[in-house]
This record gives C-alpha cells, sequence and structure tokens, in this order.
C-alpha cells in the first residue's frame, strides 16, 4: 500500500493506504501564497449505520490499482470544472477501522471559499460513487458488507465523473 506521506511534487496528493491519514499534514500541506481558502473534509467511521446499532469496526477493502487511477481521475476532473484550483488530496484508508478513527480525507486549496467548498463536496460525492472501495461493518447483530453500498459508477472517456 502507499504510504500517506505528502508528494514531493505536484499538487495532487493521491492514496490508499492502511495506516493512519494524516489530516493535519494534508491541510497544512494544501497551503499555497495564492489560495486564500482551504477545506478539508474528514470522514470518520460512527457507531452506527443504516439498521445496525452497535458498529464497534469497519473494514474497508479496495482494489488498489483501479481505486488510485479513479482517485487521480477525479482531482483531475475537479480541476477541469474549477480551473483555480491550489492542490488536492484524496486519502482514503483501507482495511480494519474502529470507531472513531478516520477512514477518508478530502482536502481543497482555491483562491476563495466558495469554489474551495464546492470542489471539496464534489470530490468527496465522486469518491463514494466511482472509487472501487467496499466496507464490511461490525455490529451487535453480526457482520455484513454495508448497507448504503451502490453500483460503482463510471468516469467517461472524456475523464467525466457523474454529477
Amino acid at each position: 500500500m502507499d504510504g500517506p506521506e505528502s508528494p514531493e511534487s505536484g499538487d495532487d496528493w493521491i492514496a490508499l493506504t492502511d495506516q493512519e491519514l494524516p489530516a493535519t499534514d494534508a491541510l497544512a500541506w494544501s497551503v499555497l501564497p495564492g489560495c486564500g481558502a482551504e477545506v478539508l473534509f474528514s470522514g470518520t467511521v460512527r457507531d452506527h449505520a443504516d439498521g445496525r446499532t452497535g458498529v464497534t469496526e469497519l473494514e474497508y477493502e479496495a482494489y488498489q490499482e483501479a481505486g488510485v487511477a479513479r482517485l487521480a481521475a477525479i482531482a483531475a476532473e475537479a480541476r477541469r470544472r474549477w480551473d483555480d484550483l491550489g492542490r488536492i488530496a484524496l486519502l482514503h484508508r483501507v482495511g480494519r477501522l474502529q470507531v472513531g478513527e478516520c477512514s477518508v480525507i478530502v482536502v481543497v486549496s482555491a483562491p476563495h471559499r466558495g469554489v474551495a467548498f464546492e470542489a471539496a463536496r464534489w470530490c468527496i460525492d465522486t469518491v463514494k460513487s466511482t472509487v472501487p472501495i467496499w466496507k464490511r461493518e461490525t455490529w451487535e447483530g453480526g457482520v455484513g458488507w454495508g448497507t448504503d453500498a451502490s453500483d460503482i459508477a463510471t468516469i467517461s472517456e472524456e475523464g467525466r465523473v457523474p454529477s
């Protein structure tokens, strides 16, 4: 698995990792002189899911090569949609996570907050719908795949991801 270290060059930080996600480092990395807004979204494991109380852990599995390629395509599409973005970090954890642990981070920097918020929201929504990552939940009633699973959307030949 790729480690969660920031890239030595470039403005996109993409990773699927079994290591703890570095939210503070990702936010600090996103700061650029021309960007006055940095938005950080952090998704954490919660203690319930639809119809399942007492969730104690999630286990994420990913198709590594396709997942990294999809994350990179999402960053590229975000830059096409908002041409003045600064830096983008799309980091997702795999493996077993306990309640309260961070499973996904999206960071976007831009000159202004409106664009940063829009792009960050679009990025997390698109990660959830297009990246081949699956979660298995452990709760007080058993173990099973997440109830919010859906078909994975595709990215078109033009690099566009569904809105």
